[in-house]
């Protein structure tokens, strides 16, 4: 299992194997919200908190919303 080191508390983070960049991963040492931001070797970065993608029925959510208004 591929590892990194926490940015918040330098303790090393186990990544899943497939892990993909954009992936949110917490720190289980300081629970540290963390996003993968590179995959060869594996980076982890502080996430900003803010939802980075969504998926198809998150988009039809905020359409539905956008026309109900």
């Amino acid at each position: 299992m591929p590892t990194s080191v926490c940015p918040e508390c330098d303790e090393e983070v186990y990544v899943d194997a497939d892990a993909e960049q954009g992936d949110r991963i917490i720190c289980e040492e300081c629970q540290s919200d963390l996003i993968v931001v590179g995959l060869d070797p594996v980076e982890l970065d502080l996430s900003d908190g803010s939802e980075d993608s969504f998926d198809d029925d998150d988009y039809e959510d905020d359409e539905y919303e956008a026309d109900r208004y």
